[in-house]
C-alpha cells in the first residue's frame, strides 16, 4: 500500500453509499415482505442486489482502498512457507498430548484442592 494515501470526501462517494445502503436496507425490507415468494428466488435477488452493492461500493475511494489492500494480503499470503503434513500432524499430537497433561493435572490439583476445603471445613465430600 502506498504511504502517502489521502483521504478525501467525494461527494460522488456519498451519494454512492447512500445508494449501497438503501439498497441493503430495500432487501432487508424485501425479503421479509415478500414471504410467500420462493426462498430460491429471495435468495437469488438478495445475491444480486449484494452483488451489485459491491459492485458500486469497489468504485468508491474506501472501495479501491480496501482492494489494494486485498490485493496486498493475497501476495504477503502466497510468500507465506506453510508446514508439510507431517508437520502439521506431528505438532497436532504433540498439542494434544501436552493438554492431556495439563488437563490430568488440573484434575488432580483439583481434587486436591476439594480434599484440602473439606478436611478445613469438616464437609465430607
Amino acid at each position: 500500500m502506498s504511504d502517502n494515501v489521502e483521504n478525501t470526501s467525494n461527494p460522488l462517494d456519498t451519494a454512492k453509499w447512500v445508494i449501497i445502503f438503501a439498497l441493503l436496507a430495500g432487501l432487508v425490507y424485501g425479503y421479509g415482505a415478500y414471504e410467500e415468494v420462493s426462498v430460491l428466488y429471495r435468495a437469488l435477488v438478495a445475491v444480486g442486489v449484494v452483488a451489485v452493492s459491491l459492485g458500486i461500493a469497489a468504485t468508491t475511494f474506501k472501495g479501491q482502498t480496501f482492494l489494494g489492500f486485498a490485493k496486498d494480503a493475497r501476495v504477503e499470503v502466497r510468500k507465506v512457507v506453510w508446514p508439510t503434513r507431517q508437520e502439521v500432524v506431528r505438532m497436532t499430537l504433540i498439542i494434544l498430548a501436552a493438554t492431556a497433561v495439563v488437563g490430568v493435572m488440573l484434575y488432580f490439583i483439583d481434587m486436591i484442592i476439594v480434599w484440602a476445603v473439606g478436611l478445613v471445613t469438616g464437609i465430607g465430600v
